[in-house]
Order: structure tokens, then C-alpha cells, then sequence
């Protein structure tokens, strides 16, 4: 029973370590999430730059009817309003205090391992924006090295270079800058010119975004602002994310670890106890035979083994003379 038992966690170990784990390095196709964001924005109001508080909200959805094992479509929807103390997440262009700076909606498809853009998916809209590189999020098991990050100003993936490693709220976190300086953008229709610096703080099992931070700013090709922006995730959402991204952690560390480990532990040691006791058992049965009983017969003795000559196959206990 032991040999059997420890076989079977000794599979389960394997299975664990080179199949379970990695199935589960997979964006979840229940995600729905609200990202918010608080900082401050000069806006051109037309005559000149009025500064005001602002905050954001970007609201990401992923529609599992649309995904498949490997890719997950997700619908997202982004507003930045100016924060005068009672502003929802959003507003309409027609809120008669003027508060709403932009808003957007974008659907993409996402690779659930990678997290690179997948395009021309049947999930997809027919007319949804072609992307490339990463979108949401980094792929699982970060590496220290560049990626390339989609950019919706620009509308091109920019280089996010890995800067080192920094402690967030007790999460290990990889920080990763991208710069552009004088992007080709359209303002209302017109050209213009974006430039940006945005740091993200990504949790290196998951790929998730843990932090924000990002400066904007926007100009007419006359060399007018049109804004200039510096927001960042708030406290509230990167201690929301950070407590998911230790829970995500566990528990692919238990599947991925702790499960092979333990489980190989357990069936190894079954395994050689199983093997030690089928070995002493049959010492034991051949020590009997040899120790307790004595054949008294000649080597030329030809035994009846169907026994069907019952006084030819009589032994002699010799401990009971």
C-alpha cells in the first residue's frame, strides 16, 4: 500500500510542478476591476492654463464569453474629470460644471500568459484597434529586461526598461520607465505633440500593475498646451492591488512549491518505506522456511507437487523432537 500511495504523490508532484503550475499563470477570465488615480492638471481653457486637482478612473472588464483558453478580451473605459470634492468616477460632456477632461472606451485581446496584444481575434470587434506589446499588464514571472508597452497616445509600443527592484507596501515590485518625447498625436482632430513619463511598479509572479505614476503633456502644433498633467494610482488602489498580488502569490507558490515539494517528500518516503517493508517481509518468509523447517528428503526425491501422493510430500519438524 505504501509503494502505491507514494507513486500516486510522486505523480501528483510532477503533475503539479511541470503541468498544474503553469496552467494556472492565466489572467482570469472574471476580471473586473476599477483602477483610480488622483493628482493635478493645468487645462487650456481656451484663453489659458487653469491648474486644477484632478482625478481618473479606468474601469477594465474581461468578457469570458468572448476568450478562449489562451486569450482574454477585455472591454475598458477611462475617464479624467477635475476633482472639485463631489465629482463621481465620471461625468458626461454635458456635466454643467464642466468637469469632464476626457474619456474613452477601447476594446482589446490580450495573450493570458504573455499579456502581448492579439489582433485579428474572433472575440474582437471588426473594427477595434490593431495594438502591439504589452497593454494591461506584464506577462507572469517578470524578467529584468525591456519590454515593449502599448502607448494609445502615440498608438505604438514603447521600450519600458527595467530600473531596479523596490519594495511596495511589503511586495517585491520590478520598476519599469517608458519615455516619449514629441509624439505625433491628434488634439480635436488637429495635430499635435505629447511627450510622457510613466513609471509603473509591477509585481513580478503575476505581472501586474502594482503603482502609477505619469506625467502628460499635450500641445498644439503651435506649441500651445492643451494639458499638463502628473497623476498617480491612489493609496487605496495600490493597497487593493498588493493584497491581491500576495493572494495570487500564495497561491501559485502552493501549487507551483510547496505542492511538488511536499507531495514528492511524501511519496518518496512512502515509496522507500513500501520498499524496505516488501524486502524485510520477504527476508522474513524466506528466513521461516529456511530456519523453521528441514528437508529430510535425498537429493533424488521427486516430490508430487499437485499432491496427489499425499506420504510423499511429509516433513519433519525437527524443533518438535
Amino acid at each position: 500500500m505504501f509503494v502505491f500511495l507514494g507513486a500516486f504523490l510522486v505523480a501528483l508532484a510532477l503533475i503539479a510542478n511541470f503541468y498544474a503550475a503553469d496552467q494556472v499563470k492565466r489572467t482570469p477570465l472574471d476580471t473586473d476591476s476599477v483602477t483610480r488615480l488622483e493628482g493635478k492638471a493645468s487645462v487650456f481653457d481656451g484663453k489659458k492654463m487653469v491648474d486644477t486637482p484632478v482625478k481618473a478612473s479606468s474601469t477594465t472588464l474581461a468578457s469570458s464569453e468572448d476568450s478562449t483558453k489562451d486569450v482574454v478580451v477585455f472591454h475598458n473605459s477611462s475617464c479624467l474629470v477635475k476633482d472639485t470634492g463631489d465629482t463621481p468616477d465620471c461625468v458626461s460632456a454635458a456635466d454643467p460644471k464642466n468637469r469632464l477632461i476626457a474619456a474613452s472606451t477601447d476594446v482589446f485581446a490580450a495573450h493570458r500568459r504573455t499579456g502581448l496584444a492579439v489582433n485579428n481575434f474572433d472575440g474582437l470587434p471588426a473594427d477595434a484597434e490593431e495594438k502591439s506589446g504589452l497593454i494591461n499588464k506584464f506577462p507572469f514571472d517578470v524578467e529584468k529586461k525591456t519590454y515593449p508597452f502599448w502607448d494609445s497616445y502615440v498608438g505604438m509600443p514603447i521600450d519600458a526598461t527595467f530600473e531596479g527592484v523596490e519594495q511596495l507596501k511589503g511586495l517585491e515590485t520590478y520598476k519599469f520607465t517608458y519615455l516619449v518625447e514629441g509624439g505625433d498625436i491628434e488634439i480635436g482632430g488637429a495635430p499635435g505633440e505629447y511627450d510622457t513619463e510613466k513609471t509603473m511598479w509591477i509585481d513580478p509572479v503575476t505581472g501586474a500593475i502594482q503603482d502609477q505614476h505619469q506625467k502628460i503633456v499635450q500641445r498644439m502644433a503651435d506649441g500651445q498646451e492643451v494639458i499638463d498633467l502628473d497623476f498617480k494610482f491612489t493609496e487605496e488602489t495600490v493597497a487593493a492591488n498588493v493584497k491581491s498580488a500576495k493572494e495570487s502569490g500564495d497561491r501559485l507558490a502552493l501549487i507551483g512549491s510547496t505542492v511538488p515539494l511536499v507531495a514528492g517528500f511524501l511519496g518518496l518516503a512512502l515509496l522507500v518505506a513500501g520498499l524496505v517493508l516488501f524486502l524485510l517481509g520477504r527476508r522474513s518468509r524466506t528466513d521461516v522456511r529456511n530456519d523453521g523447517f528441514a528437508d529430510t528428503r535425498g537429493d533424488d526425491y521427486d516430490a508430487d507437487v499437485f499432491g496427489t501422493d499425499q506420504s510423499s510430500t511429509r516433513r519433519t519438524d525437527l524443533h518438535g523432537s
